[in-house]
């Protein structure tokens, strides 16, 4: 397993309100957290901070290492650790005024036995590469998204759309969240990308494909400079993971 990560402020913030951790402590599993934050200058990058944290300390804690999971399980446990992080941050914002508007996405990817346990919540995104195709797995909880479904607006209008970064759901903002946990074969050759919009929105989901294929060791970086070349609008965090 090959795993290659970095995050950036971009050209515009003030302040990187994305966070990610990687885990590869026990040799049953990789966890891979990715959360992109909102709400007021310091409130994001606490929301984010403290989802992702929270995943990683719900899992490690949980995990059984002499236990040989189904596939339920685990998209159990997945679903658990989502609810524990949102509840987290949840309470975080009742706590202190200045944070109640505070939320965050959040992507997790939890690898084990060639299989990759998605959870999702917003419009940060998870794609799987596979002989050539690169496929998004995940759907975005957004407004643009739900126009999209309904046949209002192209895909191709959702991208331009001025109300494209408003979210239907986020982590945090209500005390019980419905996250979608999926689940992916993750097979020998297969890469998976889990990146906050701050590069979607830069960079076409062809260029990104090209990049990824060109060179992995050197992608996370060649991804978060086009993106910046391109306006470098948002935070922008990048993990590939190489099987």
């Amino acid at each position: 397993m090959k795993i290659e990560a970095k995050t950036d402020i971009g050209m515009q913030r003030q302040m990187n309100q994305d966070a990610y951790c990687i885990s590869q402590d026990n040799e049953k599993y990789v966890l891979c957290v990715l959360a992109d934050g909102m709400g007021g200058y310091t409130g994001g990058e606490i929301a984010s901070n403290l989802a992702a944290t929270s995943v990683e300390k719900y899992i490690k804690e949980h995990f059984e290492n002499n236990k040989d999971y189904t596939k339920e399980e685990l998209q159990e446990l997945v679903k658990q650790a989502i609810t524990y992080a949102n509840l987290e941050v949840y309470s975080r914002a009742q706590q202190e005024e200045e944070l109640e508007q505070m939320g965050t996405t959040l992507e997790i990817c939890l690898i084990y036995n060639n299989r990759a346990f998605i959870g999702h919540i917003g419009d940060s995104r998870i794609y799987r590469i596979r002989q050539d195709i690169m496929r998004k797995i995940t759907v975005d909880h957004s407004y643009v998204q739900k126009l999209v479904k309904e046949g209002k607006i192209t895909k191709e209008e959702a991208d331009h759309h001025p109300k494209k970064n408003m979210l239907m759901k986020a982590l945090g903002c209500e005390p019980i969240i419905e996250p979608d946990v999926t689940v992916k074969g993750f097979n020998e050759g297969d890469i998976i990308l889990v990146c906050s919009d701050g590069l979607t929105n830069m960079i076409s989901e062809e260029e990104i494909y090209n990049i990824i294929r060109n060179d992995f060791e050197t992608a996370a970086d060649n991804l978060i400079k086009r993106a910046n070349e391109m306006g470098g609008k948002d935070n922008i965090t990048v993990i590939l993971i190489k099987n």
